[in-house]
């Protein structure tokens, strides 16, 4: 029986010693998600403000409009001609992965009134 005991502890002592490692892949997949989930929020701001650009609305209101309101302080909105640029900052846990982890999107629309050839 006292073997038995023996390798209980030692899997008890594995189960503790794994847990940082099984924490950081939690960490890395959460941020994996968050990235992904804040590149599309990217992408429909920057067709939201393509699309009200084409509308001769003012095309940064109506990115920042279609973002969620965490989203808003960490957008940037650019725009040049028909171009609409938007630069979304990823929220991590970590401060200073967070300030690397910028997505960004682009969105191009033809200037209202402007016929095609």
């Amino acid at each position: 029986m006292a073997g038995a005991d023996r390798q209980a502890g030692q899997a008890s002592v594995e189960l503790v010693a794994s847990l940082p490692i099984l924490l950081l892949a939690a960490l890395i997949a959460f941020q994996l998600l968050v990235v992904g989930y804040s590149s599309s929020l990217a992408d429909g701001a920057a067709e939201a403000g393509a699309l009200a650009l084409a509308a001769g609305q003012p095309a940064g209101a109506a990115a920042r409009g279609s973002l969620p309101g965490w989203a808003r302080q960490r957008a940037e909105v650019s725009r040049e001609n028909g171009l609409v640029h938007v630069s979304l900052a990823a929220p991590s846990p970590m401060e200073a992965l967070g300030a690397q982890l910028t997505v960004s999107s682009d969105a191009w629309v033809r200037a209202a009134g402007k016929a095609s050839r």
